[in-house]
């Protein structure tokens, strides 16, 4: 190993990553003559078996160099003791170069993080792309339930970590509120809910309507099952069923817009989107522009006819409109019956012509469940196709499936988990467990009511946003509160209590920035060097599309820092350099914490 002395240093707003990829590219063009971009060289942080911060592979240089990788990588490693003041020593592991960083260099990296506003994140001017992000999607014949809990916090965490990366982001919604589904729900209401409203039952009005669609399947069942015994086919019964019929010609009726129907409709669906509107809000998350598929549909239709007129579709004998995507490796794709009705994708394809009607989107990205891979794989064909620009290269966010330890929810048999009994509960539970660890000792009701909400809420959004998004996952609430290991609590309650602290110094005049020259040991090292990487953390999770990578990098620096303050003396730190040195870090832990969590949507307590 290669010592030196101290040096100056100056490290600007170079990441330390930057700073020693720079430095190894002006060292193989030095020493071997060779062109290397510093963004040819990604240093690594430093296996902890190993001594050093940064770890660089040199085998890219080994052929034209013509020597041994441990040689290269000497030779390298020289050159930057020699030549680059951020690089104390370093040691050599066959074709590994592991770089120690000058220790002081580390309080100059804390000072950057600390005077750096909104730390992590870069504002999006009007040359940067627009992104647009599709997530919700519900449909107004029943609440929100886990599973559209999950495509909505993937949505809304995926929007605000695109925005930390520098784009401007449109968050949307498209609500299903047209077709069969809504008019069993209508029916329904009419011939067993004997007028009732949100307000005469005191019942949400996405829950009333969900009530509907639930009885509606079980009258349907009961008569499908009783003209089966009369000796039909299951296939017969279902297409015989009265009240499936009487469903039809609602449909019908409504598609020539009878006023009857029409006024019926709008007002049950005005019923389901207030409950929608308090289920959104207590999520914490919300949307810039709605689109509603009785409006798109249509607009579908006249795309599609002017993709016929121009060559792009074909009309089969029956009159059906068709795209023909055998070039493409794929089938043939139905988009008008012969009757004239539109299927699903034609309702994609006018939603997609109103967007860009509304907005210059340079990009879009669909949050939908995995079972959809087809229908987006089509839909970016079409789009293409027809004339949209960024059709091509449509992102659909494909998300797993989620389920309760107990297996798969059905709607129509009403075993659904409710996003609001689901939220409900988790915040009496997150209280119960608060409570019963002496988390909210000394707080009166209302503290412990707030909270027992960002805890509760916190819990749920952490643990089902800390999977893979592409993975099905079982969520499972008790162990979501637990304020031990990869859970939401344990990341709040590690934020509180840094808060707690900078209180207490703050009460007792302590200085928390003036630390100078002082040399960091290895835990105080080790976790500016993590908060050092949070930005490179945010612009991964926002090109691979994964909220994920946040919440996991934020586990991991809470769970650092607890580590840090179990061994690190705080407020009882004699030397006043090093004390304040830990307090800035430790105000900056709590900082890069809060940004976190909020790409997630969380809220973290001032006090726990």
């Amino acid at each position: 190993m290669l010592l030196t002395a101290n040096k100056n240093l100056n490290i600007g707003n170079m990441s330390i990553e930057n700073i020693i990829a720079e430095a190894v590219s002006g060292a193989v063009t030095a020493l071997y003559g060779l062109e290397c971009q510093p963004s040819s060289v990604v240093p690594q942080p430093t296996r902890k078996e190993f001594e050093g911060n940064l770890t660089v592979v040199v085998f890219p240089w080994v052929k034209a160099a013509r020597k041994a990788p441990e040689q290269v990588a000497r030779e390298i490693g020289d050159y930057l003791v020699a030549n680059e003041p951020a690089v104390k020593a370093y040691n050599v592991v066959k074709g590994f170069l592991n770089i120690v960083i000058e220790p002081t260099y580390w309080n100059k990296v804390l000072e950057r993080i600390a005077g750096t506003e909104n730390y992590g994140s870069r504002t999006a001017t009007e040359s940067d792309p627009l992104v647009m992000v599709e997530y919700s999607s519900p449909n107004t014949n029943k609440p929100l339930h886990l599973g559209h809990l999950r495509n909505i916090l993937l949505g809304y965490s995926l929007s605000q970590i695109l925005k930390a990366c520098g784009n401007r982001v449109v968050k949307t919604n498209i609500v299903n509120d047209r077709g069969i589904h809504i008019c069993k729900s209508m029916l329904a209401w009419q011939k067993w809910h004997n007028g009732e409203t949100p307000e005469s039952t005191g019942i949400k009005g996405d829950h009333l309507i969900g009530d509907c669609y639930v009885d509606f399947d079980k009258h349907y069942k009961a008569e499908v099952k009783e003209l089966m015994a009369k000796g039909m086919t299951q296939e017969e019964a279902e297409a015989a069923s009265p009240l499936m019929l009487e469903a039809r010609e609602m449909l019908r009726r409504w598609e020539q817009k009878d006023p009857e129907v029409r006024k019926l409709w709008e007002t049950m669906n005005r019923w389901v989107y207030d409950g929608f509107d308090q289920t959104y809000a207590r999520m914490g998350v919300d949307f810039d522009k709605i689109y509603y598929e009785s409006d798109t549909y249509l607009e579908g239709k006249e795309k599609v006819l002017e993709g016929l007129e121009n060559g792009v579709l074909y009309r089969k004998d029956d009159g059906s409109v068709w795209a023909d995507l055998t070039p493409d490796g794929l089938d043939h794709k139905l988009l008008l019956r012969s009757d004239g009705t539109s299927v699903y994708m034609t309702q994609d394809i006018g939603t997609a012509k109103l967007r860009f009607r509304d907005y210059p989107i340079d990009k879009m990205i669909y949050v939908v469940g995995n079972e959809q891979n087809y229908h987006f794989q089509v839909l970016s064909l079409l789009l293409d196709r027809l004339g949209f620009k960024w059709g091509k290269d449509l992102v659909h966010f494909s998300y797993g499936m989620v389920e309760l330890p107990e297996g798969k929810m059905k709607s129509r048999e009403g075993t659904v988990v409710d996003a609001d009994d689901l939220m409900a509960e988790m915040v009496s539970g997150a209280r119960e467990v608060a409570e019963a660890a002496g988390k909210t000792d000394g707080l009166d009701d209302a503290q412990k009511a707030e909270i027992a909400e960002i805890v509760g809420m916190g819990a749920l959004k952490y643990f089902l946003l800390k999977v893979d998004p592409r993975k099905n996952m079982t969520f499972n609430p008790k162990e979501s509160i637990d304020f031990n290991g990869n859970t939401g609590p344990f990341i709040q309650y590690t934020y509180a209590r840094i808060r707690s602290v900078l209180r207490r110094a703050a009460e007792q005049g302590l200085n928390i920035e003036d630390y100078g020259d002082v040399v960091p040991n290895e835990k105080e090292i080790s976790l500016i060097q993590r908060l050092a990487s949070y930005p490179s953390v945010v612009q991964e999770a926002g090109r691979s599309y994964s909220p994920a990578l946040i919440a996991n990098y934020i586990y991991d620096l809470a769970k650092e820092y607890n580590q840090f303050y179990h061994d690190c003396p705080l407020l009882r730190e004699e030397n006043v350099a090093v004390r304040s040195l830990r307090l800035q870090l430790s105000g900056v832990t709590a900082e890069v914490i809060a940004s976190g969590m909020a790409l997630l949507g969380i809220k973290v307590p001032e006090r726990m």
